[in-house]
């Protein structure tokens, strides 16, 4: 509103009534104060890994630190979470509780997938003990997948009252593990 029109505003006057903007539900406020908190705690960790890593040429403890090889599974594990990532998106566009149950399942089959492949580094030696990048790889991993159960759980939820609005909601919050997954396998890739 310009300063002329509000100079000659005649507020005894009845108008049109205000505009009132849609608030976002409690539901959305939440989830993006998590993804705040979730974000800095990745972020921190990363920090960790990389200051434990050596990388800022301060640490003289660095001979510790032994890379793991990349095993295909990794990049399965991967492709699995972008088709899940997919199908709830699908199913926030095109309200298909059908493609929510797809990202569910696709969820669980990248749980399995982790699981099998800490069994194949455990099987080739890699223990969390061994050594400083061991460990980080099984921290970092082990709190991806907690956060992925987390989704499974509200994903249930969702999809046991059929509402909509939440099945979006998960969409959104799959996308964010799809993110930090993605941030995550590019650091323990590239190190």
């Amino acid at each position: 509103m310009t300063i002329l029109a509000r100079l000659t505003e005649k507020s005894w006057e009845p108008g049109p009534p205000p505009v009132e903007r849609e608030r976002p539900s409690a539901g959305t406020v939440g989830m993006v104060a998590y993804f705040g908190v979730a974000a800095v705690m990745f972020s921190l960790l990363v920090a960790a890994y990389l200051m434990r890593m050596g990388l800022h040429g301060g640490v003289d403890h660095v001979h510790d630190w032994k890379p793991m090889p990349d095993p295909p599974l990794l990049w399965i594990n991967t492709l699995v979470l972008v088709a899940s990532s997919i199908a709830w998106e699908l199913a926030r566009r095109e309200r298909l509780v059908r493609a929510a149950l797809a990202g569910s399942a696709l969820g669980v089959l990248f749980l399995i997938g982790q699981v099998l492949l800490w069994k194949h580094y455990q099987a080739a030696g890699y223990y969390l003990s061994s050594n400083p990048a061991n460990a980080f790889f099984y921290l970092l991993t082990a709190l991806h997948g907690l956060h992925i159960v987390g989704g499974l759980v509200a994903a249930g939820r969702a999809l046991a009252a059929a509402n909509m609005r939440n099945i979006a909601l998960c969409a959104v919050y799959w996308h964010f593990l799809l993110i930090i997954w993605l941030l995550l396998a590019a650091l323990l890739l590239s190190t």
